[in-house]
């Protein structure tokens, strides 16, 4: 798939069929998250893949929207310090903002779904995916091939008009 049609085919998607995803394909994935770019070139962030069955229901306990997270053939967790001073903080969201996306497009071109879970209870994401004390785990992301419509570029999306985002010189 090309890169605007990856753009175009890639939405949220929260039910999975059955199958799971071939090895080299979460590599691939993964390597679109650790390429991406980050403030000061710093790259801190850790991605934690999770494939088995039961781990990915537990994960599904990090938050009450977390649900999708059980169907899912593969999650990936994105685990980061835990900082203290507000500029890095929002540089590692920022960061993280980025290579969610990159994987999320690099699943979408493999013609896997994806879509994303706020982690609300550390402690259980900490139990169950073993990162240290000085970090957290922002988010998951969830893959899986779509249940419902393989991934294909929409022509309408359920966006804002062009016109009503796009300000050209001043808003």
């Amino acid at each position: 798939m090309e890169t605007w049609d990856a753009i175009r085919s890639r939405r949220d998607v929260r039910q999975y069929d059955d199958r799971p995803i071939a090895g080299e394909d979460l590599d691939r994935i993964l390597e679109a998250g650790r390429r991406a770019p980050s403030s000061r070139n710093r790259q801190d962030w850790d991605f934690v893949l999770v494939t088995d069955r039961e781990r990915l229901r537990e994960l599904a306990g990090v938050w009450r929207g977390a649900d999708h997270v059980a169907g899912a053939a593969a999650a990936i967790a994105l685990v980061a310090p835990d900082e203290e001073e507000a500029w890095r903080r929002e540089a590692v969201q920022f960061d993280l903002g980025q290579a969610a996306m990159s994987m999320m497009l690099a699943a979408a071109d493999l013609g896997i779904g994806s879509g994303h879970a706020y982690v609300d209870d550390q402690e259980l994401a900490r139990t169950l995916l073993g990162h240290p004390e000085d970090r957290f785990c922002a988010l998951m992301i969830p893959l899986g091939y779509p249940a419902d419509r393989p991934l294909r570029p929409l022509r309408e999306p359920n966006r804002r008009p062009f016109g009503d985002v796009v300000h050209r010189e001043r808003f």
